[in-house]
């Protein structure tokens, strides 16, 4: 097992302001995740806006201190290490950004953009470092005379290639891709994912794909966990969660997906969510889905549900599943 992460808590404190001194609840963006990740994997994760997916990705690479759980990475616990090791740790971890307009710094070139890892981990230098960077745009599509350009005169694709460079500097093991496609145009995107799916069949590597789009998630993924307010609320084969969706969230998720078949697509039954997603500073108890759940029974108020087996790689919290 590459990656096992269990109860894993992110909390943000807010202040109760300075007139009243109130007590205000913490922000529990992620709050007791539960997941793992095999060698040469893709685990898509999904969720609507606000869920706590890029939150999660940030406290599992130790960008954000978690507030608990545990984080561990070929058997080494990363919350414990001290900043020397974690330091080290983080070459085998690297992430790839949402927007790829805001995540290359405009004032450098994508030579200096792509060699910046390389260079502060004093991994190479000089032409040793040069021919890297020049192998690793040609990897990601890009000609290497492009080593001096700066990030504006590239398109949104060919700067979220120069992202992925970057990630690939170090040969890491683990790369997290914060929904990385959601910036592009559509006749990007599969580029783009393209890419992913060969560079992890060409070096090894195993991704957590963070998207919105169920559809190009099942593209790429082996498994896919959906999330929904800072939890985990079903992990499955991609095969199987679109198949057999235990949670109703899934089903929800599933539904809102569009079908290329005219003809499906008017006589299927879009599964429409009452109610707003609840604030994550309120105090829970129970399932903190049931306030929008048309199956939700009087044990949902009470029982908060934990992730079930139901056998085939397949994982559920709720307390009355449909598979």
């Amino acid at each position: 097992m590459l990656l096992e992460v269990k109860d894993l808590k992110m909390h943000f404190p807010v202040p109760g302001g300075i007139i009243f001194r109130r007590h205000v609840p913490p922000v529990k963006a992620v709050d007791g995740v539960d997941f793992f990740l095999r060698r040469r994997e893709t685990l898509g994760l999904v969720g609507e806006s606000g869920c706590g997916k890029s939150t999660l990705a940030r406290a599992v690479l130790q960008l954000y201190k978690p507030t608990a759980g545990s984080v561990r990475l070929d058997g080494t616990e990363l919350t414990a290490l001290p900043p020397r090791e974690m330091r080290k740790a983080r070459q085998r971890m690297q992430m790839i950004f949402q927007d790829p307009y805001a995540s290359l710094n405009p004032r450098m070139t994508v030579g200096a953009i792509i060699s910046e890892p390389l260079r502060n981990f004093g991994v190479m230098r000089g032409k040793e470092l040069r021919a890297r960077v020049s192998e690793l745009m040609e990897v990601v599509g890009l000609s290497p005379s492009f080593v001096n350009r700066y990030p504006h005169e590239f398109s949104g694709g060919q700067r979220q290639r120069i992202g992925v460079a970057r990630a690939l500097a170090l040969n890491p093991d683990l790369i997290f891709a914060d929904e990385p496609i959601s910036a592009l145009d559509v006749s990007i995107q599969a580029q783009v994912v393209n890419l992913l799916i060969d560079l992890r069949e060409k070096f090894g590597l195993s991704y957590v794909f963070i998207a919105h789009d169920l559809s190009m998630v099942r593209h790429i993924s082996d498994r896919v966990a959906v999330m929904y307010l800072g939890r985990i609320v079903e992990t499955a084969g991609f095969n199987e969660i679109y198949r057999e969706p235990a949670h109703p969230y899934t089903r929800a998720l599933l539904s809102a997906i569009p079908i290329p078949d005219p003809n499906i697509e008017a006589s299927r039954k879009r599964i429409v969510l009452p109610g707003d997603v609840p604030r994550p500073d309120q105090e829970f108890t129970g399932c903190r889905f049931r306030t929008r759940c048309s199956q939700a029974i009087p044990d949902c108020a009470a029982t908060e549900p934990v992730l079930a087996d139901l056998g085939k790689d397949h994982f559920v919290a709720c307390l009355k599943p449909s598979a």
